[in-house]
């Protein structure tokens, strides 16, 4: 299979593609160690983000990354936002720590959606465009042995809706990722047969 990417014709194995497509798992912010990742592929990464399809080349994503305090912050504000929200039945005292704790070692990344004030794109593409660009993202993350994890809970979209953002984008959530612990098993997962899934339409 040959893909021309900025007029370099690359070969890429397709048995390795369904291989890294096919082993893509959710892999929870508690579950990485405390191992930093590089400037250098986090930029990669991204980079991965932005070659996915845009309808009009509007390129509806920002992504920013959060460095410094945010991974104390979001704990703290996690803790606040579900001590708030819900019955101390659904998040007891048991699950104050571990939340606080949660995205401690997480590289974190708000996703953005930003709408092009000149082209006017349905939202609904929009959305899909960055849904396929953090997909793009969570393979590279898959590729590089590293965890991936969208959360798109309202208590995440709160936090990054937080940021200063203009008032043609809006946060789609938070993803999360970082090198996975290597004594916790990796999810399995499996899908229905593919033929459940295609049907034929002739005429």
């Amino acid at each position: 299979m040959n893909t021309l990417i900025e007029n370099k014709t690359i070969k890429t194995d397709h048995e390795t593609l369904n291989s890294i497509i096919r082993s893509r798992r959710t892999i929870y912010a508690n579950n990485y160690i405390n191992k930093p990742i590089s400037e250098e592929l986090l930029v990669e990464i991204i980079a991965n983000a932005t070659w996915a399809p845009t309808h009009k080349r509007t390129e509806p994503w920002r992504f920013i990354v959060l460095e410094g305090k945010h991974q104390e912050k979001l704990g703290e504000y996690m803790l606040g936002y579900y001590k708030e929200h819900l019955s101390e039945e659904n998040f007891p005292v048991s699950q104050y720590e571990h939340t606080l704790n949660y995205p401690k070692n997480a590289t974190l990344v708000a996703v953005i959606l930003q709408r092009s004030k000149r082209i006017k794109i349905p939202e609904w593409e929009e959305i899909a465009a960055v849904s396929c660009a953090v997909q793009n993202m969570w393979l590279s993350c898959t590729a590089n042995e590293i965890g991936g994890y969208w959360d798109t809970s309202e208590a995440a979209i709160t936090y990054g809706s937080k940021l200063d953002l203009l008032d043609n984008e809006r946060c789609l959530g938070l993803f999360y990722m970082g090198y996975p612990d290597p004594t916790v098993d990796k999810p399995k997962s499996k899908r229905k047969p593919i033929h459940t899934k295609i049907s034929i339409h002739s005429i």
